[in-house]
């Protein structure tokens, strides 16, 4: 199938997926992100599209299938500092520990060993740290997939020395 048969037959069928971007997401502009994404997987991934299949049911997928992975990304998306507003802690949750003065002290802790991470380890690791997965960090970095995972690692270990000598 040429690109261009596929495109028609995706802009044919693309219609169908505004309804039901907006029943996973319950959100306009959400379904709209979505809606986009999934068309931008879409003409990415058409060699993975076999001819003479159902188109819709494949689009559905795509959508559903990035939906979920967003929706995961978002559950184990923390944001430990927003530089913007001054690097204050955000998506904080009640700790278990009686004083706040120590906790503060010890996200404060925690802020500063990660930001005086060498840029090389810092970057991908607060990627990680969002919720992206390694292959979508190696790609934004332009980086190996196993040189991503080794630079994640060793940011681990030196978070874990420099933290816990104070």
């Amino acid at each position: 199938m040429s690109s261009t048969e596929f495109n028609n037959l995706l802009l044919g069928n693309a219609d169908f997926l505004r309804p039901y971007a907006v029943t996973l997401t319950k959100d306009s502009e959400s379904a709209k992100d979505l809606y986009q994404e999934t068309l931008f997987r879409a003409l990415s991934n058409r060699d993975k599209y076999l001819a003479g299949t159902n188109i819709r049911a494949w689009l559905y997928t795509i959508m559903r299938n990035i939906f979920i992975n967003n929706y995961r990304r978002g559950n184990r998306q923390y944001r430990l500092l927003d530089s913007a507003v001054g690097d204050y802690l955000l998506s904080h949750q009640p700790s278990a520990v009686g004083n706040f003065a120590e906790s503060e002290l010890r996200v404060k802790d925690v802020q500063m060993a990660v930001y005086n991470l060498p840029i090389i380890f810092k970057q991908p690791f607060l990627l990680y740290f969002e919720g992206y997965k390694y292959y979508e960090i190696a790609a934004i970095l332009n980086e190996p997939l196993g040189t991503v995972k080794s630079r994640i690692h060793f940011a681990r270990k030196m978070l874990k020395t420099r933290i816990t000598r104070h």
